[in-house]
């Protein structure tokens, strides 16, 4: 596994200021529509907040920010659905039911080359860290509850690479909203192995990917892949 050459001191990341709603709100509403704005988990980002905050100076319920609880490939796909189903002419309280049911079915897991990233990030708890660090375990990580977790520990690269597939595969086959995508930050010979399981084990040949942004790779490090999908409707 490669050596990433960490830094003492790693660079930050914020959420946009309040400010920066504010003329984008008063736009909307200008022109007589309403507002939905979909952020990232509040335990990872501040972004909820600056937009409630921003909300605050109007004097309206034509404002909706919702807490997705997730991130990376699940947002993206969640904003094209919901853009999706507002073109549509769906109202906003179907809209929010719609987006809440597919944040409920969020399902993501990371690999990544190391946890230092996450632990000096306050992302990740020592405990794990220090596991992982010594007995040179490879973690799989997740997303639960809106805050990063440890899937699972294994021994091996090859070992992380058949788990995420394996996993992965088990919701999406039969799954015509499993909505899958994969996403790596210097990972190519990674990503390209995952993506090319998953051309065999699901019978299909391109899946939406993505470069991962600086607001994650800060936190999980370079060299990551990430799959995101989701799980069946339940019912």
């Amino acid at each position: 596994m490669r050596n990433f050459g960490l830094q003492k001191n790693l660079p930050g990341t914020a959420a946009p200021p309040p400010a920066l709603y504010n003329p984008i709100y008063q736009r909307i509403l200008d022109a007589g529509d309403t507002v939905l704005v979909l952020t990232p988990p509040v335990k990872m980002s501040g972004t909820f907040r600056s937009a409630t905050v921003a909300a605050d100076d109007f004097d309206t319920d034509r404002i909706n920010i919702v807490d997705t609880q997730t991130i990376a490939g699940n947002l993206g796909t969640i904003v094209l659905k919901a853009k999706e189903w507002a073109d549509e002419g769906m109202g906003i309280e179907e809209l929010i039911d719609r987006v809440k049911d597919m944040s409920a079915r969020d399902r993501k897991l990371f690999l990544v080359p190391t946890l230092e990233y996450l632990h000096k990030g306050g992302r990740i708890g020592g405990a794990s860290k220090l596991i992982g660090s010594l007995l040179q375990i490879v973690p799989i990580l997740t997303l639960r509850d809106g805050g990063i977790e440890v899937y699972d520990k294994v021994r091996t690269i090859n070992q992380a690479i058949n788990e995420m597939v394996d996993l992965t595969v088990q919701i999406c086959e039969n799954n015509p909203e499993a909505n899958l995508s994969i996403g790596q930050c210097d990972s190519k010979e990674l990503f390209e192995k995952i993506t090319n399981l998953f051309r065999t084990r699901l019978d299909q040949e391109e899946f939406p990917s993505f470069t991962a942004p600086p607001a994650i790779v800060v936190h999980a490090g370079p060299g990551l892949v990430v799959t995101s999908c989701f799980a069946k409707p339940r019912g």
